[in-house]
């Protein structure tokens, strides 16, 4: 049974959808140069023209054709809002990609890239991805919350541009449609994932949940979670509801202390996580707290203080691994910015848009190759059939994938100064789910 056939029944409430989501590293390919100072895998074009390659739905409208020697990208992140840490840094990481794209060009054609804010709201976000493509994006970027991105992508069904999801985990958003592909993992990953960190590795039985029942991120996660840690032989002793946005915790913390968990697993975002460990720790529970990638903040350590170091979360890379391209992606962007991304969204938006940059050049090659007009059909495809691109996240393998890359997904654990790896695991490593 592959990952693909145990990830979709495995997250039947995850399909309601998560708001945010991450990706992940992998073991890495070799470095190779492709254009400037673009570090990539190698890749693939077959079926770059004609019908996809991909067993998913097509979309209502397309292909689109691009007229003259511009092509142009059209991102959404969310530059206001609860959301605005990670949309900073994607954008930042975005940008970074663009500058490294030699003379701005791939070819003939000139690349453009236009942003436009979200203002963490899906909304607010169909109507970026509308004008994006209104004034000419011939592929979509984004966004980091699911929630944004599900309304981004019936953009993408309904003109035949394509999509790539920065940080969007809801498992069933690249199943509609087969213009939508993302680079991170999905959220029927990650829950497994720490599931079998608190089994194996922390050597947890009775866990308690505390999930935000106004996120589907959230809620979804802590199914994923329950799910393979019963299977594995822990057992669910409480699970407590909050919703966004509340700061006052004190019901569910005396009912934790009745259900005496010995770890407690917080699905929600930081913004909440953080004062919500305060509060416990000041009740006098000391069970380790685990987490999904809705931690991935600074600001959970400036919210958490001392009650949530020692805790952990999954997450897509960190900083000290010892990959060159890690290292490349870290220099360049200080160096751009005079400090390193705040969260993982500024790798996953550099990733994210080197990975377009380099499905268009492909593109490209084929239309001329081929003495065809480029048009967003041989975009898609050219995406579809990506291989053993290298990304700062990890190794990037589209092809044969349906739109979800398998990747190795990190555990880190929560420092005063940052979060430290502790663990990674690749899909074959996770147990408890065949």
């Amino acid at each position: 049974m592959t990952w693909k056939q145990v990830l979709l029944p495995l997250s039947a409430s995850v399909i309601a959808g998560a708001i945010i989501a991450g990706c992940t590293p992998s073991t890495p390919a070799e470095d190779s140069t492709t254009g400037g100072t673009s570090t990539t895998g190698t890749t693939s074009t077959s079926g770059s023209t004609g019908e996809s390659t991909s067993a998913r739905p097509a979309p209502k409208g397309g292909p689109v054709a691009i007229e003259g020697n511009e092509i142009k990208l059209g991102l959404v992140v969310s530059r206001g809002g609860d959301l605005r840490p990670w949309g900073v840094d994607c954008e930042n990481g975005a940008n970074l990609a663009m500058s490294e794209l030699e003379g701005g060009k791939i070819g003939d054609y000139s690349v453009k890239l236009m942003i436009q804010d979200s203002n963490s709201n899906p909304a607010e976000g169909k109507s970026a991805a509308g004008k994006l493509v209104n004034d000419g994006a011939s592929v979509l970027i984004g966004e980091v919350a699911s929630g944004i991105t599900a309304t981004m992508a019936e953009v993408s069904m309904d003109t035949g541009v394509p999509i790539v999801a920065v940080g969007a985990t809801r498992t069933d958003l690249s199943q509609k449609v087969n213009n939508f592909f993302r680079v991170c993992y999905t959220d029927a990953f990650q829950g497994p994932v720490m599931a079998n960190f608190a089994y194996f590795d922390l050597g947890l039985r009775k866990v308690a949940l505390v999930t935000d029942k106004s996120q589907p991120y959230s809620t979804g996660l802590s199914d994923s979670f329950r799910q393979i840690f019963t299977k594995l032989g822990g057992e669910i002793v409480d699970e407590q509801f909050y919703q966004s946005k509340d700061t006052q915790f004190g019901a569910i913390v005396t009912n934790l202390k009745s259900s005496n968990p010995d770890g407690l697993f917080l699905s929600g975002y930081f913004n909440e996580v953080g004062p919500l460990a305060r509060q416990l720790r000041d009740a006098g529970i000391k069970a380790p707290l685990m987490g999904g990638d809705g931690w991935d903040s600074a600001e959970l350590i400036s919210s958490g203080g001392d009650a949530i170091v020692g805790g952990y979360f999954c997450n897509h890379y960190n900083a000290e691994e010892d990959r060159p391209v890690v290292k490349s992606f870290l220099d360049a962007f200080k160096a751009k910015y005079s400090a390193p991304p705040a969260t993982t969204m500024g790798a996953l938006g550099y990733d994210a848009t080197k990975l377009v940059l380099d499905a268009l050049k492909r593109a490209i090659d084929t239309a001329k190759a081929e003495n065809k007009p480029l048009d967003t059909l041989m975009i898609t495809n050219a995406i579809e059939n990506t291989e053993n691109f290298n990304g700062v996240s990890g190794v990037i393998t589209l092809k044969g994938q349906n739109g979800d890359p398998l990747k190795t997904a990190l555990v880190v654990e929560v420092q005063k100064t940052g979060f430290k790896f502790a663990k990674s695991f690749k899909p074959e490593d996770i147990k408890g789910v065949d």
